[in-house]
């Protein structure tokens, strides 16, 4: 029975329903597919690609880091955009970038064609992104069907980013990196044309001149953001660099959202965050990739170098957490039907506490192994599974129509920064307790360094010793980064719990997932 605390809307007035919705939720999910496995297919195509092309170390980085730099940075002007211009036509315009990227990408022969084509890439996904949570606003004029539509977006995005590195996996085994990108050419056709025909086109009306210094200041502040939070997680606490990148943000965000709080037609309506609901909504979705981020990093670097895992078994290994999270996220809209939203919020963040704290835990008490890893990703991905598809309708629920290309920013935007900083920060702590646990090793100079940077390394010092020494040596590394990433993970458990009591306690009691909050 409903909570009688939970008013059952009002559906007299109700809007007509469309019947393409599930049609135009089919075409936006397969759009979103592409753009969460694209964050994480590279990683298992990488080796691969390094092989043929033989980029540099600086260009392996623009390979790696570029992609989502050019989507966090343009993540808010994308949304502005499709407000002012139309949200098909940003969608079907990013589309075609993609494609064309893709292309790019398959065919080249030099580091920078890739480096190119991959913040081509990043451009195309951050036109798709925002106008995919804009275009299901628009679409269920029912409050009931667009919540279960924002799980399905929820469970799709979380879902592809897990299930990239097995995709990746099976392709570049058989058909080399190229498949990685080739991909991308089937769908991004499919959706072009089947998005030309069902999806409808939507405005939200904006009077003024189109504000070109917030475009700079939000560009350049993003950019700086993300590139300061992925330099951190390289280079570590002591290296200027991420510092003076995140300082140059903080003072380029700053000075864009004094602008748009003054402006009478903003490109961001930064006053949204004024509402506890939407601000709470977004720090869960935040701190739930970061939580995730870390964890999809960190374990998968285990089961390769400290299991000897390939990267296509050690992607079939993170199963568990895709699974857990899509489905939860189908079942969130029901739960949110018959209890409090702040209860089923912070329920779903105390899920992903326990399954970020489990491994800590349990390493009290005994050696832990895949079963200890293969439990917690699946809690984990159950509590992100609850928590981000609850604040997904939260979040858009405390939204106005006119301002829901901006929430859809801010949202994806959340999604992209919360996992960059979740390996950031929470691997950089995983890869010096690595260091602190690591004991003397007889080694020449050279390779007990190679040995302290990281696991890989130690892997690979390992590999070119060989014999029993070689297996020691990796015996102990693995050793001491399994004993290194689960206070990381139990530091991201922290976090969510945080954020769970604020949501118990902050969020209205009356808020229902299908009810508008203004």
């Amino acid at each position: 029975m409903p909570s009688p605390a939970v008013p059952r809307p009002d559906t007299r007035n109700a809007a007509p329903l469309d019947p393409r919705r599930w049609i135009v939720l089919a075409i936006l999910s397969g759009s979103l597919l592409l753009i969460a496995m694209d964050t994480t297919i590279l990683n298992v195509a990488f080796p691969s690609l390094v092989s043929d092309l033989q980029p540099g170390s600086v260009e392996q980085l623009w390979i790696i880091d570029v992609y989502a730099l050019a989507l966090s940075g343009l993540l808010v002007t994308a949304g502005a955009l499709g407000d002012r211009f139309g949200r098909k036509r940003i969608l079907l315009s990013g589309f075609v970038i993609f494609a064309l990227a893709s292309v790019l990408a398959v065919l080249a022969t030099e580091a920078w064609h890739v480096i190119a084509a991959r913040a081509l890439l990043g451009v195309g996904g951050a036109a798709i992104m925002p106008s995919t949570l804009s275009i299901l606003r628009h679409v269920f004029v029912d409050a009931r069907e667009r919540a279960l539509a924002y799980a399905v977006w929820a469970a799709v995005f979380g879902g592809g980013m897990a299930i990239g590195p097995v995709v990746g996996g099976l392709l570049v085994k058989d058909f080399g990196w190229q498949s990685a990108f080739l991909l991308n050419l089937p769908i991004a056709l499919l959706v072009i044309t089947l998005g030309a025909w069902f999806l409808p086109e939507s405005h939200s009306p904006r009077t003024g001149r189109w504000d070109w210094w917030g475009v700079s200041q939000s560009v350049v502040g993003m950019l700086a953001l993300a590139a300061g939070i992925k330099q951190l997680g390289k280079s570590g606490f002591t290296n200027p660099l991420p510092w003076a990148l995140l300082l140059l943000a903080a003072a380029a965000l700053t000075v864009f959202v004094r602008r748009q709080l003054q402006l009478d037609s903003p490109l961001l309506q930064v006053r949204l965050f004024t509402n506890r609901s939407f601000s709470i909504a977004a720090a869960s979705i935040f701190l739930g990739m970061v939580g995730m981020g870390a964890v999809l990093f960190l374990v998968t670097q285990w089961f390769q170098y400290g299991e000897g895992c390939t990267p296509l078994e050690a992607g079939i290994r993170l199963l568990p957490a895709s699974l857990g999270l899509i489905v939860t996220s189908m079942v969130t809209p029901w739960l949110m039907q018959r209890f409090q939203i702040r209860h089923v919020l912070s329920c779903g963040l105390i899920v992903m506490t326990v399954g970020l704290a489990l491994p800590w835990t349990l390493q009290r008490f005994a050696d832990i192994g895949y079963p200890t890893f293969a439990v917690a990703l699946a809690v984990l991905g159950m509590g992100v599974g609850i928590a981000t598809a609850v604040a997904s309708v939260t979040l858009m629920a405390a939204t106005p129509a006119h301002e829901v290309g901006g929430a859809a920013a801010i949202e994806e935007t959340c999604y992209e920064l919360g996992a960059a900083l979740g390996i950031a920060i929470l691997g950089s702590v995983a890869t010096a307790l690595y260091r602190a646990n690591l004991p003397s090793l007889e080694l020449d100079g050279g390779t007990e360094q190679a040995v302290r940077g990281s696991v890989g390394e130690a892997a690979q010092a390992a590999q070119g010793i060989g014999g029993e020494a070689g297996r020691a040596l990796l015996e102990t590394a693995s050793a001491a980064y399994t004993t290194a990433i689960t206070p990381a993970f139990l530091i991201g458990a922290v976090l969510t719990l945080g954020v769970a009591f604020a949501a118990r306690a902050w969020v209205p009691r009356d808020l229902h997932p299908t009810e508008n909050v203004h």
